[in-house]
C-alpha cells in the first residue's frame, strides 16, 4: 500500500461521506433522536435505515484510513533533519583534493 493510493481513497471517501449525509432525511427533533422516537436513526425503517448504516460504514472506513495515513506518514518522518544533513554531506564531498591556490609572482627588482 502506498500513501498515494490511501490519499486518493481518502478524498473519495470524503466525497461519498458528504453525499451520504446530505441524502439523509432532515429531522428537526433535536436531541430527541436518541430517546427512541420513530424518526430516530436507529428506529427508522426503509431507505433511511440503509443510509444510516451506509453513513456509519463509510465514516468508519474514513477514520481507519485517516489513522493508517497518519501512521504511515509518522513512520516515514522518523529521521531527524540533522541526520539528513549528515547523509547529504557524505554524498556532496569532493572525490579529489582541490589544487593549491597560486599567487602571482612579484615583478623582479632591477
Amino acid at each position: 500500500m502506498t500513501t498515494g493510493f490511501l490519499l486518493i481513497s481518502q478524498i473519495v471517501l470524503v466525497v461519498i461521506l458528504v453525499i451520504a449525509v446530505l441524502l439523509q432525511k432532515s429531522s428537526s427533533i433535536g436531541l430527541g433522536a436518541y430517546s427512541g422516537s420513530n424518526e430516530s436513526v436507529f428506529g427508522a425503517k426503509g431507505p433511511n435505515n440503509f443510509l444510516a448504516k451506509a453513513t456509519f460504514t463509510i465514516g468508519f472506513l474514513f477514520v481507519v484510513n485517516t489513522l493508517t495515513l497518519g501512521y504511515m506518514y509518522s513512520q516515514a518522518n522518523q529521521a531527524s533533519v540533522v541526520d539528513n544533513m549528515i547523509e547529504d554531506t557524505h554524498v556532496v564531498a569532493p572525490a579529489t583534493a582541490p589544487a593549491p591556490a597560486t599567487t602571482p609572482e612579484a615583478p623582479a627588482a632591477k
